[in-house]
């Protein structure tokens, strides 16, 4: 039995090396766009993230997955039109800014359900943040920033899909059939668009790198981390996203930070921070239970 004191101390470096890796994850995706194209490496990312996950959930899926589909169509959607509004985002405006964007859509989902006075207040450190953003961020590409923006919302309507799956459906069944269906949504676009290039051997190796590297290791590490450490810790270690894809951008991609850019995403983290120690406590602990959960793909 393994060292209950040790995995707990483990569990936060593990959450952000789980972090580490999706960004990474992120970056190699960009450097293959010329090749794949956002859509094709969404639609390969998803597919070969549920190859991965298909098997884990093989017993739950016929455990009252068509009486959920109306569910399981909409989680589907969202992830799938999400990942790819993000990496359309990422293809033409800097990592950490996307991302920074992107995590105000879950961000205003924990604020709005905060319902209090401290809620406002990080709302407003939000704001101050992406004020920053753009009064510095002057030459950010406009359908770059509206790209981010649709992320954001997606990634709030995904949350709201993924606790209702994960309330109707056991362990990762919820999640293997909405990754299926986001890859059967954006593989006809992929191949539509790069065609066969998509299949080249090099590219699929590149596809399924980046599945490793944004889903399987962080969401095999974020389920073996929660259970050592509370989901309010989890969520505070996911809203540091924005700061770790800056750097991912910064060492991967080159892409450099002004000063104004740094201090506009170091506002929206400690506005991620701090909506997450003050939201209400979650009805149960796990994936769902974080205030600010990872993007699962």
């Amino acid at each position: 039995m393994p060292n209950r004191p040790a995995a707990a101390t483990a569990a936060p470096f593990l959450v952000l090396l789980g972090l580490v890796c999706q960004e990474a994850g992120a970056s190699v995706a960009v450097l293959v766009f010329p090749t794949a194209g956002p859509v094709g490496m969404v639609a390969l990312r998803l597919l070969f993230s549920a190859v991965v996950l298909i098997p884990l959930a093989w017993r739950g899926l016929n455990r009252g997955v068509l009486a959920h589909w109306r569910i399981l169509l909409g989680y589907g959607f969202a992830l799938g039109t999400m990942n790819v509004v993000f990496y359309l985002a990422i293809d033409r405006i800097p990592l950490g800014i996307a991302v920074t964007i992107e995590v105000l859509g879950p961000l205003a989902l924990s604020v709005i359900a905060s319902r209090s006075a401290q809620g406002l207040l990080w709302a407003g450190t939000a704001a101050a943040g992406v004020v920053l953003l753009g009064g510095t961020a002057h030459d950010l590409d406009p359908l770059g920033v509206a790209f981010a923006v649709a992320a954001a919302a997606l990634w709030a309507v995904y949350i709201l899909m993924a606790r209702a799956a994960g309330a109707a459906l056991p362990g990762v069944t919820g999640l293997a059939v909405a990754m299926s269906l986001g890859a059967l949504l954006t593989l006809p676009a992929a191949l539509a668009v790069t065609g066969t290039m998509l299949l080249r051997p090099h590219v699929l190796a590149l596809g399924f790198a980046v599945a490793v590297l944004s889903s399987a290791i962080p969401y095999g590490i974020e389920i073996s981390a929660l259970r050592h450490m509370k989901a309010e810790t989890f969520g505070v270690l996911m809203a540091l996203a924005p700061a770790v894809a800056a750097l991912a951008g910064l060492a991967f991609l080159g892409q450099a930070l002004t000063w104004g850019v740094v201090g506009g995403i170091a506002l929206v983290t400690a506005a991620g921070v701090g909506a997450v120690r003050t939201a209400r406590p979650p009805a149960s602990s796990g994936p769902e239970g974080a205030e600010i959960p990872p993007a699962p793909a």
